[in-house]
């Protein structure tokens, strides 16, 4: 299927359409069961901790997931260039099954946090290898669109999966959230399997091990000093700092020796690829500042729900699939650069409407600016994605979409370590030492035995170490707007020729 021409008879005939369907519902099935295993698990932790013990070693339970997450991606990605996608798929995929049904079993935080990290390892192929999928089946002016559904898929998740997660563990038993996926990864593997046509070429390949060696340790290292950073002494940092710095220039240098790198830098020449992985970078520090300070805003200075606070970011992630949608017209009517350029000026003026957020103002103003947000990421995502993915052929097309997932994993880390930096700093500097009172503001619950001087000074507190973060996702939207401008200029997909401007 991947090798049909998308102007010809073959491609347009009822059958072809037919087996896009179905791959299409496997991809999507693949997406679910990544994008909702933040979600779910999150909402399951607190039972989950009170039943395996070790809360001291909570926050690496999603630690690790996320860190072998992103170190595998782009190996994933370079793999499945050499060795096909189906393969590559059934590999992560099946790691992440056996994995997910371990988790289940847990019988302490530390095998838990094993378990979670070999699923991690498994995830790191399933979401890059669904875009890229798509990205081989479909014509690149169809590509938008069948984004779009990916994206509904991630927005749904985003909703759906604190419900589940609530329902699992009231009703049921946690280890539920584990295996919830489990049905819906056989599923996708059988699909992708029966149904997804690669035919490819016999032919020797050099496997390119000590570069995936050097990759996983490089940005291991880097990733865990992101991440962990506040729950980490001095000497760790520096060590792990070290182990970065030696590890990531051996891989340059080993990336430019060998005859099939696991990283071919050689990519980052093509002008639309860099402009792509940067916007992506941005885009996922972006996200963090919408999806880690919004529900403190609204549940702190709002004295909202936590139920409310989580619509209000939920309406972030329609909106972001509405953007998809928007985009993937555009893009066919104008071009890249102008479908970008509507991206990042619609993250402009959500970030004024962030800025302008008050607590008189209410959860409806946050969530619109929040929906904005989303909608700008929406049109810029994906016209990152699919301008990169039609600048490449069939054998690098997978480690151009994993390089810009990585690159947006990469920002998400920053992003977080900077924004709650700057949140943390700013709330030092108003409210030392107020820990106990700023638990007790965001539970409505509680916030009653507050006196009203000091619900005052904490509302304003955390509106004014809210509003510092926004003003750097300004900054950030007003680059993400400048980079569109460096894409280069051409006609409209509806104008060339589909299998041309894909390079196949």
């Amino acid at each position: 299927m991947a090798h049909i021409d998308p102007e010809s008879e073959a491609y347009r005939s009822p059958a072809a359409r037919r087996q896009r369907r179905l791959i299409l519902s496997a991809c999507m099935m693949a997406q679910f069961m990544a994008a909702v295993e933040g979600t779910i698990v999150g909402t399951a932790m607190p039972t989950i901790v009170a039943d395996l013990g070790g809360f001291h070693l909570f926050s690496w339970v999603f630690a690790s997931y996320l860190l072998a997450q992103a170190a595998s991606t782009p190996i994933y990605g370079r793999l499945a260039d050499i060795y096909g996608r189906k393969r590559v798929f059934i590999i992560g995929a099946s790691l992440f099954l056996v994995a997910s049904t371990a988790c289940g079993f847990a019988w302490g935080m530390v095998p838990l946090i094993a378990m979670r990290t070999i699923q991690g390892l498994g995830a790191g192929a399933i979401q890059p290898m669904a875009w890229t999928v798509l990205g081989d089946t479909y014509a690149p002016r169809e590509r938008g669109v069948v984004q779009g559904y990916l994206s509904a898929v991630f927005g749904a998740s985003a909703l759906c999966g604190p419900l589940l997660g609530g329902f699992i563990v009231e009703h049921l038993h946690w280890a539920v959230v584990f295996w919830i996926n489990i049905p819906i990864s056989i599923a996708a593997m059988v699909m992708l399997w029966v149904f997804l046509d690669e035919r490819i070429s016999p032919q020797r390949q050099e496997t390119d091990y000590l570069g995936a060696l050097l990759l996983m340790i490089g940005v291991g290292a880097l990733m865990v000093v992101l991440v962990q950073a506040s729950s980490l002494d001095r000497s760790t940092i520096i060590v792990l700092g070290v182990v970065a710095a030696i590890a990531l220039p051996l891989l340059v240098l080993q990336e430019r020796h060998t005859a099939e790198p696991i990283v071919p830098f050689k990519l980052w020449r093509i002008p639309i690829i860099v402009v792509g992985n940067m916007g992506s970078f941005v885009i996922g520090a972006l996200m963090m500042c919408n999806g880690a300070f919004l529900p403190t805003y609204v549940q702190g200075a709002m004295a909202s729900s936590p139920a409310v606070a989580g619509l209000a970011l939920g309406a972030s992630s329609v909106m972001w699939t509405v953007g998809t949608f928007g985009a993937a017209k555009t893009m066919i009517l104008f071009s890249y650069r102008t479908t970008a350029l509507i991206g990042g000026a619609i993250m402009i003026a959500a970030s004024v409407l962030l800025l302008r957020l008050t607590p008189e103002q209410g959860p409806a103003w946050a969530a619109f600016g929040a929906s904005m947000l989303g909608l700008g990421m929406g049109f810029s995502n994906t016209t990152f994605i699919i301008s990169i993915q039609t600048s490449v052929g069939w054998g690098e097309r997978g480690a151009a979409t994993s390089a810009n997932m990585f690159l947006r994993t990469i920002g998400q880390s920053i992003g977080t370590a900077v924004f709650g930096a700057i949140f943390n700093v700013t709330m030092a500097g108003r409210v030392a030492g107020a820990d106990a009172e700023i638990n007790l503001l965001m539970q409505p619950a509680t916030r009653g035995q507050l006196s009203g001087d000091e619900v005052t000074r904490l509302v304003d507190a955390i509106a004014a170490s809210v509003h510092n973060v926004y003003w750097i996702a300004g900054l950030l939207a007003v680059v993400m707007f400048l980079l569109a401008f460096k894409i280069p200029t051409g006609v409209a997909l509806a104008q060339k020729p589909a299998a041309k401007l894909a390079g196949e």
